[in-house]
């Protein structure tokens, strides 16, 4: 068994690996705050969340706030469990070469 069998390629990504993270860590976070704590550009952020979508690891919720638009992502349950396994697998990484 190779050491990287268990690490998953959507969150190869330093963005979406922050993205991940934080709605992990934070729930619900909308799409400013994600760009502000990632420090990433609409496109960047965009794109990546896209991917994310796709996977089927987060939802996106657009909606209106006002006059405004408002972006909101959250996990699935399986991004949850994806995102688990990954970290899991880097865990098991780091266990073997200590």
């Amino acid at each position: 068994m190779a050491y990287i069998d268990g690490l998953n390629k959507a969150f190869d990504n330093k963005v979406r690996l922050g993205i991940m993270s934080i709605l992990m860590a934070n729930g619900a976070t909308d799409f400013t705050t994600m760009k502000s704590l990632l420090e990433v550009t609409d496109g960047n952020l965009a794109s990546h969340t896209r991917h994310l979508e796709e996977a089927g690891y987060i939802l996106c919720e657009k909606k209106f706030i006002g006059r405004k638009p408002n972006t909101l992502f959250s996990v699935t349950e399986a991004g949850r469990a994806a995102f688990s396994q990954h970290i899991q697998a880097l865990e098991n990484i780091v266990k073997l070469h200590s």
